[in-house]
């Protein structure tokens, strides 16, 4: 069996997720591939030192121009930052690495453009961190849908509610820079529903959004690790330069509708992502903090008996779940990286492109940027414009 040996840029919070991917990939899957997790990298050496012995990594780097030139790395994941995204991939892409990078693609559409075409153009395998779409529930809806269960889809729409910076006290973490980041909850939780819009229903045709910023200021960060930061008492504040929350209305290139929320400022929500689809013959509902479970109505029930059913997807015979353990034994957020990371792995060892791959993050970023601008010039946005 060959081996697939990997390098991994960067160390916290999608670090520590796609590490733990990895380690578990071979324990309940069976790979094509044997994946050795070669190198962890990151700036601060005694943290990446830890993280690489806590995780399960053979070495570590602190530079990843380093990491991507190494003969024995034959795979890239980036779950750094955004702002780094480009010019990491395109080095990659440039040593014939093949590469994994996590959502957003990039800062903007002309960067995630040039990505696409580095890593086509050096004939590397490419894909991107949408874990959601291998949430079983939702493999279960995209199965349904193409079945033709709910039969013609009217409507979408969904929700990504979170409330982790509702304090105007949170400091003024990297997420919150546009430089860094990119985007703010459009680009952080929006892209997720985003993704799973197009898997489910389709390509866009047109937008319009509205987007606010409520705390305009934050102290400066000390210490930020994963959704957790500090800062000094007393801190200065600095600017806060993306939305906190983004509203927009979409038509689908099929002509369903489609509304979506993505917000940080929804207290008593963590991570309420969630979504509905509304067809001629039935309906879909999913709410990802009840994970393993399916809301399905079908309108060819007998009358007097119609009503959402509760599917239960824990089933061997549901996608991915067969892996993991008996019926009814749930799993939890961790199993949708093990599941995308398997698929990677499966699409090198078998030589085709995986999916969702880069095109994907470019046409994310295109939605994203239609939005921007749609808030902008206070106008519907055709998408395809861009």
């Amino acid at each position: 069996m060959e081996t697939l040996n990997v390098g991994l840029v960067g160390y916290k919070f999608m670090g520590k997720a796609h590490s733990n991917a990895f380690r578990k990939l071979g324990m309940f899957f069976s790979p094509s591939m044997k994946v050795c997790m070669k190198a962890i990298c990151g700036r601060d050496e005694a943290w990446v030192r830890e993280s690489a012995e806590k995780f399960g990594w053979e070495g570590y780097e602190t530079s990843w121009e380093k990491l991507v030139t190494r003969s024995d790395i034959d795979m890239v994941d980036i779950a750094a930052p955004s702002n780094v995204h480009k010019e990491i991939a395109i080095a990659a892409a440039e040593s014939k690495k093949h590469i994994f990078c996590e959502k957003p693609l990039a800062l903007n559409l002309k960067d995630a453009r040039e990505m696409l075409a580095a890593a086509e153009k050096n004939g590397v395998k490419h894909q991107i961190g949408f874990n959601y779409r291998f949430v079983p529930a939702v493999q279960l809806a995209k199965k349904l849908i193409d079945e033709g269960k709910i039969g013609k889809i009217y409507h979408f729409r969904a929700l990504y509610l979170q409330d982790w910076i509702i304090d105007p006290d949170f400091p003024l973490v990297w997420r919150l820079d546009k430089k860094i980041a990119g985007s703010g909850s459009l680009g952080d939780l929006g892209a997720h529903v985003i993704d799973i819009a197009r898997f489910l229903v389709g390509e866009f045709d047109s937008v319009i959004g509205m987007n606010k910023t409520f705390i305009k200021e934050r102290p400066i960060v000390e210490k930020m690790t994963g959704l957790s930061a500090t800062s000094q008492t007393g801190a200065a504040k600095g600017q806060v330069t993306v939305d906190d929350a983004t509203l927009f209305l979409a038509e689908f290139k099929n002509g369903a509708l489609g509304s979506f929320e993505a917000t940080r400022f929804a207290n008593g929500h963590k991570n309420g992502m969630s979504f509905e689809i509304n067809g001629s013959k039935g309906s879909l509902k999913f709410e990802f903090e009840r994970m393993n479970e399916l809301q399905f109505f079908s309108s060819e029930d007998e009358a007097g008996t119609q009503g959402f059913r509760t599917i239960q997807v824990t089933e061997p015979v549901h996608p991915y779940a067969g892996a993991w353990w008996p019926a009814g034994h749930v799993i939890g957020y961790e199993h949708t990286f093990v599941h995308e990371m398997y698929e990677f792995v499966e699409a090198i060892a078998k030589d085709r492109q995986p999916v969702p791959d880069f095109n994907d993050g470019v046409k994310c970023c295109q939605i994203i940027e239609a939005v921007d601008l749609s808030i902008a010039e206070r106008q519907w946005i055709k998408v395809d414009n861009l």
